[in-house]
C-alpha cells in the first residue's frame, strides 16, 4: 500500500486532504507527518506557506527526534538545517547527524550568528570536520580565542594525515613541509566548493529533468548584452585583404610566421560551452560579470543558484530585483532571503517591477516610505492595481503625518 506521502508527490490527494497534510492533521507516523510538511513547504505553491508555518511551531521533541535520527529523509535534514528554517533547539542534533552532509554544515557556517557559532564549536562531529571549522573562520561574529582553537584543529585535523599520504617511500613523513601539501589555496575556496556540493545535492532532481539544456538567456541575446557588447573584431587566422598585383612587394624567402594566440573568450561565450551543472558551479563560485548573464539563464535551477552564491553584493541583489529579463522564479526567490529583505532598495526595486508577481508586489508595498509609494502611483509600468493601492496608501501616510 502506497504512503500517503508518496499520493501527495503523484498529486493524487483531493484539495481538502491536502489542506489538512498542510497542517499536519492527517492520521500518519509522526515521522511521515514531517516528511510531508516538508515536501509540501519546498514544493507546493498553494499550501507551502501553511506547511512552513506548521513546521516551525511542530512538536519540539518529535522534531528533535527527527533530526538526530541518521534514518530520517536527506531533504527533511537539508530542511531543518537550512538557514532560514533552522529551530535553535534542532541545531545540536543536527549537527552531530552523519546523514547531514559536511556541505550543509559548511552553508550553515557561512551565514551563522553568534548563537550558531558557539552550537558549532560544542559539536564533535564539527571539530572534525575541516571545511567547517574554516567556513566558521571566516564569520565576523568569532571571537580571537575562537579562531585560535579553530586553527589549532585545524592544525591537527589535517596536517598528519597529509603528510604521511604526501611523504615517498624513502623519505620520513617529517621531512616534508606543509608547503608541500596538497591543499586548497585559500578558505574561501574550500566554502566555494562546499556551497557547490551543498546547492547540486539538493537539486539533482530539477538537474537531471533539465539534462545538458544550452544557455539561453531570458529576452534574447542582444536584450541580455546590448548591440554593441560584441566589438568588430579582425580574425587573426584570415589572410590580409590582396593588394593591386603592381605594388605587391615580393615576399622574403625565408621568412618564418608568428604563432597565432589563441583567443581569449569573454563571459558569455565562456558560459555557452557549459552544461546545467557546469553553470551552476559558475554561478556560485564565478565572478560578478558571470553572476550578471547566468541570473537571466531560462534553466531555473542555473539563475536561482545565482542568489545562493556566497560572493553575493547587496548591490547585485538591488540590480536583479529590478531586471525585467529574469524568470519569475528568481523574483520570487528574493522575497525569500532575509538577508535580502532588509535591504530597503531591493523591497522598493521588486514592487517597482513590472516583472514582479502582483501577488509578491501588493505584499511587499507597505514597507515602502511615502515618496516612493507616491512615485509608484504615477509609474505606468506597474499595473493598475499597484498604482491604486500605492496612490491609497499614501494618502493614508500622508493623513497620518500631517497629524502629528
Amino acid at each position: 500500500m502506497a504512503r500517503t506521502i508518496d499520493q501527495i508527490r503523484a498529486s493524487k490527494l483531493p484539495s481538502n486532504m491536502m489542506q489538512f497534510a498542510a497542517r499536519g492533521a492527517l492520521q500518519v507516523p509522526a515521522a511521515e507527518n514531517i516528511e510531508i510538511l516538508v515536501y509540501l513547504a519546498r514544493n507546493n505553491k498553494v499550501f507551502g506557506e501553511l506547511a512552513r508555518m506548521t513546521l516551525a511551531g511542530w512538536d519540539e521533541n518529535a522534531s528533535r527526534a527527527a533530526a538526530a535520527d541518521p534514518q530520517t529523509p536527506a531533504e527533511v535534514l537539508d530542511y531543518f538545517i537550512s538557514p532560514d528554517n533552522l529551530r535553535p533547539a534542532l541545531l545540536p542534533a543536527l549537527l552531530e547527524n552523519p546523514t547531514v552532509a559536511e556541505g550543509k554544515v559548511i552553508k550553515l557556517a557561512l551565514s551563522a550568528s553568534r548563537e550558531t557559532i558557539e552550537a558549532m564549536l560544542k559539536s564533535a562531529r564539527v571539530r572534525s570536520l575541516s571545511g567547517v571549522l574554516e567556513a566558521l573562520r571566516s564569520s565576523p561574529h568569532l571571537k580571537k580565542e575562537e579562531g585560535e582553537d579553530l586553527a589549532k584543529l585545524l592544525n591537527a585535523n589535517t596536517s598528519p594525515a597529509i603528510a604521511e599520504i604526501a611523504a615517498p617511500e624513502d623519505e620520513p613523513a617529517a621531512a616534508i613541509g606543509t608547503e608541500s601539501l596538497s591543499t586548497p589555496e585559500s578558505a574561501e575556496e574550500l566554502v566555494d566548493d562546499g556551497a557547490v556540493s551543498a546547492y547540486i545535492n539538493d537539486h539533482l532532481h530539477d538537474i537531471e529533468v533539465e539534462g545538458e539544456k544550452p544557455f539561453k538567456a531570458v529576452g534574447g541575446i542582444v536584450d541580455l548584452l546590448g548591440e554593441n557588447y560584441f566589438p568588430v573584431t579582425e580574425n587573426p587566422e584570415a589572410p590580409p585583404p590582396a593588394a593591386p598585383a603592381a605594388a605587391a612587394p615580393k615576399p622574403p624567402a625565408a621568412v618564418k610566421k608568428p604563432p597565432v594566440e589563441a583567443k581569449r573568450e569573454n563571459a558569455l561565450q565562456k558560459i555557452s560551452h557549459l552544461d546545467v551543472k557546469g553553470r551552476i558551479q559558475l554561478a556560485l563560485k564565478g565572478n560578478k560579470e558571470e553572476r550578471s548573464l547566468l541570473i537571466r539563464d531560462g534553466t531555473k535551477v542555473v539563475a536561482l543558484a545565482v542568489l545562493e552564491a556566497p560572493k553575493l553584493s547587496d548591490g547585485e541583489v538591488e540590480k536583479f530585483a529590478s531586471q525585467k529579463n529574469v524568470l519569475e522564479a528568481v523574483l520570487r526567490q528574493i522575497p525569500l532571503k532575509r538577508r535580502f529583505m532588509k535591504n530597503y532598495i531591493v523591497v522598493r526595486n521588486m514592487v517597482a517591477n513590472p516583472r514582479t508577481p502582483l501577488d509578491l508586489g501588493l505584499g511587499l508595498m507597505k514597507n515602502l516610505l511615502i515618496a516612493d509609494l507616491k512615485n509608484l502611483s504615477a509609474n505606468k509600468e506597474v499595473s493598475e492595481t499597484i498604482r491604486k493601492l500605492a496612490l491609497k496608501m499614501y494618502k493614508q501616510k500622508l493623513d497620518v503625518a500631517n497629524k502629528k
